[in-house]
């Protein structure tokens, strides 16, 4: 089949290597414009641009979905079906119908669950145990068209959003190669999303960081994991403000929340709202590096309360 495929981060490239390797005529690349990057503010590639380049598919980067370039470039190349996986960019109508097959979307939740931009991170973040990849058609509305398939997949008791998106990129371009069969074969469902039963992923903010020991051990884990690799939860020990990556559950205890308890090679143990303690055991220090708490500690000493 001759796709159109659109997609910018490394979630996305997945899903394009499995159409490749698969005997796909992938027409063209539609990924986001290259953006400044660190100090020297040097022009970095997307994900999808480096892989489409090392296969000579050509790249298009609009700046904008409707001012009818990016019409007349995809009424050019002619794809049968076009293929969307976390491009960050909303589509037309008129660019959505223009394929014969239609579009489709690789979506990283169970829809109708998470619609939106985050939907890896706010499952962490409401303790979800379960998520997985949609398949769906794309319509006008956000995230709400009908779903071909879908592939539950457990979240794991410490995995963070980082390494969830890294697997749910792999399920992905799994469950997409199924559905382009079906849609070839003319076997493609359309099964409707109750919409009642959706809920909004919203993009994350700083704003999120901050951790509020008042609430229970588990909550604030889940904070934890559920932001990395940004903005990461942070919070306020002997004095600075640390990044925190990772953390394990302590012990019981009736002292205040966000008293800290310990500060050893298990790391840091702090107080929480429901009688427990977590360890911080990965953190960062404002201006340094990402280590284990147990060798932050060896250059920072907290002072631990007797009371």
């Amino acid at each position: 089949m001759r796709i159109l495929f659109m997609g910018t981060p490394e979630f996305a490239v997945a899903s394009l290597k499995s159409l490749v390797e698969s005997g796909h005529t992938v027409c063209g690349v539609f990924t986001q414009p290259d953006k400044p990057k660190n100090r020297g503010h040097r022009l970095s590639f997307s994900p999808v641009k480096e892989y489409a380049l090392t296969k000579d598919i050509p790249v298009f980067q609009p700046s904008s979905m409707k001012d009818g370039q990016a019409l007349a470039t995809v009424q050019e190349l002619r794809p049968e079906l076009i293929v969307v996986a976390a491009y960050g960019r909303i589509l037309p109508e008129d660019i959505l119908k223009l394929p014969p097959y239609g579009s489709i979307n690789v979506h990283s939740s169970l829809l109708p669950k998470y619609r939106g931009a985050a939907p890896i991170n706010w499952a962490i973040l409401n303790g979800e145990t379960e998520t997985g990849v949609s398949i769906m058609y794309m319509a006008k509305e956000l995230d709400a068209g009908d779903i071909i398939l879908q592939k539950s997949t457990c979240i794991e008791p410490e995995e963070d959003a980082q390494a969830l998106t890294a697997r749910l990129a792999l399920l992905g371009a799994e469950v997409l190669q199924e559905a382009v069969g079906l849609l070839e074969n003319g076997h493609a469902p359309c099964i409707p999303q109750d919409d009642s039963q959706s809920t909004y992923a919203s993009m994350l903010s700083k704003e999120m960081s901050p951790i509020d020991w008042n609430r229970p051990a588990h909550a604030i884990d889940c904070q934890v994991r559920g932001l990395i690799p940004w903005p990461c939860a942070s919070t306020r020990v002997g004095g600075q403000t640390l990044k925190v990556f990772k953390t394990k559950p302590g012990r019981e205890t009736n002292r205040s929340p966000g008293t800290v308890l310990s500060a050893g090679k298990e790391g840091i143990e702090i107080s929480c709202g429901d009688g427990r303690t977590l360890f911080l055991t990965e953190i960062q220090a404002e201006g340094g590096k990402r280590m284990s708490a147990a060798a932050y500690l060896l250059g920072h000493p907290i002072k631990i309360s007797s009371c």
